[in-house]
């Protein structure tokens, strides 16, 4: 069982950045494939970044590249996000996940194991 921990949320300002960090549990953390998805009020789960734990391939939302960067440190079981250029709609509650497959990240159902969520909120 893999356990994933994110932290870092928190309230900024539109054009502002944030990062956010994800830990996970596992001596073959290298191996996931980790992925962040984030869910707005009243919205369903959305894709928004992820790296995989084969190739280091990175996927983005349509919505978020240009702006989101997402990165891995293998030696502290950690995955980070970084926003920049902040919008009011990316107010969510953001979740870390982790992933024994490589395709398809895009998808909820590819995750195995996710994090309790961490809230970023954009004032506008």
């Amino acid at each position: 069982q893999v356990q994933v921990v994110e932290s870092g949320g928190g309230l900024v300002q539109a054009g502002g950045s944030l990062r956010l960090s994800c830990v996970a549990s596992g001596r073959t953390f290298s191996t996931y494939s980790m992925g962040w998805f984030r869910r707005a009020p009243g919205k369903e789960r959305e894709f928004v970044i992820a790296i995989s734990g084969s190739d280091g391939n990175i996927y983005y939302a349509d919505s978020v590249k240009g702006r989101f960067t997402i990165s891995r440190d293998n030696a502290k079981n950690t995955v980070y996000l970084q926003m920049d250029s902040l919008k009011f709609e990316d107010t969510a509650v953001y979740y870390c996940a982790a992933s024994g497959a490589t395709t398809p990240l895009h998808k909820v159902y590819a995750y195995h194991y996710w994090g309790q969520g961490t809230q970023v909120t954009v004032s506008s």
